[in-house]
C-alpha cells in the first residue's frame, strides 16, 4: 500500500483487534488492517473510520508487503488464535527485524519462546492483563501500590460521608476519580482526576493517591501496607479465610455424597438383599430343625448361606428336603445379588463418574473458598493468582475435556463439572459458604444468566441502594457499555471487560510508550506512565495545566537538578531532559504520552 509511513499494521480482528483500532483511530494513528475472511460488518465499520482494509487469505509475506510493512512503525497481532499470531508475528519479523511486533500468544510455553530475542515490541496475554484485576475484586481489596520514580504511593478508594470540597476532606492528597450521587460506583459515571476544589456530597466515590503516612493521618489507611506493585495485589485480611469443617461433619458428607453418587439400582438391589435375609431368617427360625435355631441363630445362618462361606457350624445335612431346595434358591439369589451390588460400588470407587463427582464431595466440605464459573484462559490465570495467595478454589467446567484440567488438577483446584448458570451446580459448588465467585465464562450472556442466579441464591438486595453484597460476584464480560448497562440495571459492582483491562497494553506497547502497570478504578481502566522530555518536543515547556485534565501528574524528576517535585502544581512546567510519571484513564494518559518519547 503506497502512500502511508509511519503506519501501524493490525492482524486479528477480534473484539480485542476491533478496540486496538478504534482506539488507535481516536488518537489520529495510520493504520491498516489485514482481514483473514470476509466480514461485511467489519468491512462496513472500518470503511466508516477511513482505515484501509486489505483481505488476505493468509498471514503470509505478500500480505505485509501489501500493507507496506516496510515503511511500518508497528504490527500489531491480536488474533485469538495462538497459531495464527505466532505465524503472524514470526513472519513480521522475518521481514523486518527492526519493527516492533505486538502479540497476542496465551500459551505460556509458546510465549516464552517468542519473548526470547524477541526484538522491538511486546508479547502479551489477555489473561495475564485481566487476571490481576479479577483476583483484586474477589480478595475485596481497595488499594493499590505503584511504585513512580522510587516513591511507594497508594491507591485508595473512599465513600463520602459528608457534604464538603476534596480539600476539606482530603487536603494536599491527589484526587484521581470521583463517582457522584451513585450507591454503586460501577455503574455511575466516573470523573477522572477532579480539582482539589470539586464539592462532593454524601455518598459519593472517590479515588485518591498518596504516600502510605499521609493516607494514614486522613484515616485511609489503618496501617502501612506491605511494598507492593500494582498488580501484586496482597490479601486482603479482612476477607473470610478458608476453613474446613470438623471430622463428623466431614464423614457425614462423606456418606451423603457416597449416597448421592451410586446408582439408583443399587438401593433396588439392596432391598431384594434385605427380603431374601429377612424371609430367610423367618423360615430357619421355624423350619429347621435338629437343633434349633434362635432369632440370632437365624440371621448368622442367613448370611451364611448367602455369602456361602458355610458350613462349619450350621448346615442342611439332615434337613427337609423343601429346605434343602431353598436353601439352593437362596445361595443362587444371595451370589447374584451380592456380584450386582458389588458391581455398583466398584463402579463409584474406580469409574470415571467418580473422578468427576470428586470436586462436588470437596466443595461440599470447604467454606470461605473462591468459586470460579469457567476454566479458559482467564479462568486458570485467576485460579494459579488466588491459589498463590493461599486461597482455596472451586471451579465450575461444563466441558469434561477441557484442555486445563490437568494444570487445574495441579494446582489443586476442586472442579465441579456442570452447567454455571444452573442453580443446582452453583449450589454443589459451594458458593453460599463461599467468600468470593468470579464468572469468567467466554459467554457474556452465560455470564450475566449465572449472575442473576447467584443474586436469588444469596439473597442479596443488591440494587436497592441500601443492602451491599456480603459474598462479593465478579462478572466479565467483553464490551464495556455493556458492562455498564449491566451494573446499572441489575446492580452488580464488579463487572470487569477483559478487552477494557488487556487493550491500553497492546496500544501503548505499538506505539512504544513507556507503562509502568494499570489497575481498574471501578469499572475504568486507568494506566501509571512516564515520559521524557525531549528538547522542542510536544511537550518541552508545557505548563501541567495545558495538559488533558483528566491526566494527574503524580511526579516530576527534574534530572538536571536531581529533585523529585512530588503532586506538582498546575502551575508546573515540563522542561527539555525531565521525567514525567503520570496517572489516568488509559486513554487520556496515552494521548499525552505520545507527545514526547516513551524513556
Amino acid at each position: 500500500m503506497t502512500g502511508l509511513s509511519g503506519h501501524i499494521i493490525i492482524c486479528g480482528m477480534g473484539v480485542l483487534g476491533v478496540r486496538i483500532v478504534e482506539q488507535l483511530h481516536a488518537f489520529g494513528e495510520p493504520m491498516v488492517v489485514i482481514l483473514y475472511a470476509h466480514d461485511s460488518r467489519l468491512e462496513t465499520l472500518l470503511e466508516r473510520w477511513g482505515v484501509p482494509c486489505l483481505l488476505h487469505g493468509a498471514s503470509g509475506s505478500d500480505a505485509f508487503a501489501d500493507a507496506g510493512i516496510d515503511t511500518a512503525a508497528a504490527v500489531v497481532c491480536a488474533d485469538p488464535s495462538d497459531v495464527v499470531s505466532l505465524e503472524t508475528a514470526l513472519t513480521a519479523r522475518r521481514l523486518r527485524p527492526d519493527v516492533r511486533v505486538v502479540t497476542r500468544i496465551a500459551n505460556t510455553v509458546v510465549r516464552d519462546a517468542v519473548e526470547q530475542d524477541n526484538g522491538p515490541g511486546a508479547v502479551l496475554a489477555v489473561a495475564d492483563l485481566a487476571a490481576p484485576s479479577v483476583v483484586e475484586d474477589c480478595l475485596r481489596r481497595t488499594t493499590h501500590q505503584v511504585d513512580v520514580a522510587g516513591i511507594d504511593l497508594t491507591v485508595v478508594t473512599d465513600r463520602i460521608g459528608r457534604d464538603a470540597t476534596l480539600r476539606e476532606l482530603y487536603g494536599d492528597l491527589a484526587p484521581l476519580a470521583v463517582a457522584h450521587g451513585a450507591e454503586n460506583p460501577y455503574a455511575a459515571e466516573v470523573i477522572p482526576s477532579p480539582p482539589r476544589d470539586t464539592t462532593v456530597s454524601e455518598g459519593d466515590w472517590v479515588c485518591m493517591i498518596g504516600s502510605s503516612d499521609e493516607l494514614i493521618e486522613h484515616g485511609l489507611l489503618d496501617s502501612r501496607p506491605e511494598p507492593d506493585k500494582v498488580h501484586a495485589a496482597p490479601t486482603d485480611p479482612r476477607r473470610v479465610r478458608p476453613r474446613r469443617r470438623g471430622p463428623v461433619a466431614r464423614a457425614s458428607v462423606v456418606i451423603r455424597e457416597l449416597i448421592e453418587d451410586l446408582d439408583p439400582n443399587f438401593f433396588r438391589a439392596m432391598a431384594v438383599m434385605a427380603v431374601l435375609v429377612v424371609t430367610s431368617t423367618v423360615i430357619f427360625r421355624f423350619t429347621y430343625t435338629r437343633p434349633g435355631m434362635s432369632v440370632l441363630d437365624a440371621l448368622y445362618f442367613s448370611a451364611e448361606t448367602i455369602a456361602t462361606v458355610g458350613y462349619g457350624d450350621f448346615s442342611f445335612l439332615g434337613q427337609p428336603p423343601a429346605l434343602r431346595i431353598y436353601a439352593i434358591f437362596l445361595m443362587v439369589c444371595g451370589v447374584t445379588n451380592t456380584a450386582i451390588l458389588v458391581a455398583f460400588v466398584s463402579e463409584v470407587l474406580v469409574s470415571r463418574r467418580l473422578s468427576k463427582s470428586a470436586g462436588r464431595r470437596r466443595a461440599r466440605m470447604m467454606s470461605g473458598h473462591v468459586v470460579l464459573v469457567g476454566l479458559g484462559e482467564v479462568g486458570i490465570r485467576v485460579a494459579t493468582e488466588l491459589i498463590s495467595r493461599g486461597q482455596t478454589v472451586v471451579a465450575i467446567e461444563m466441558n469434561p475435556d477441557h484442555a486445563n484440567l490437568p494444570v487445574a488438577e495441579k494446582l489443586g483446584v476442586s472442579v465441579v463439572f456442570g452447567d454455571g448458570t444452573v442453580r443446582e451446580t452453583l449450589l454443589a459448588a459451594g458458593v453460599q459458604r463461599s467468600s468470593a465467585v468470579a464468572l469468567l465464562a467466554s459467554n457474556e450472556m452465560a455470564n450475566i444468566e449465572a449472575g442473576l442466579v447467584l443474586k436469588e441464591i444469596l439473597g442479596q438486595r443488591w440494587d436497592d441502594g441500601t443492602a451491599h453484597p456480603t459474598v462479593p460476584v465478579v462478572l466479565r464480560v467483553f464490551d464495556l457499555p455493556l458492562g455498564r448497562v449491566v451494573a446499572q440495571r441489575f446492580g452488580f459492582r464488579n463487572v470487569r471487560s477483559t478487552v477494557e483491562l488487556a487493550a491500553p497494553w497492546f496500544i501503548a506497547a505499538a506505539l512504544g510508550l513507556r507503562v509502568i502497570g494499570t489497575f481498574s478504578v471501578w469499572q475504568d481502566s486507568y494506566m501509571v506512565g512516564a515520559v521524557t522530555i525531549e528538547p522542542r518536543g510536544g511537550l518541552d515547556g508545557v505548563r501541567l495545566r495545558d495538559l488533558s485534565p483528566a491526566t494527574r501528574v503524580v511526579a516530576i524528576d527534574h534530572t538536571r537538578s536531581g529533585t523529585v517535585e512530588r503532586n506538582p502544581r498546575r502551575d508546573s512546567r515540563f522542561d527539555a531532559g525531565d521525567i514525567a510519571y503520570m496517572i489516568g484513564p488509559y486513554a487520556e494518559l496515552i494521548s499525552v504520552l505520545r507527545l514526547g518519547r516513551a524513556v
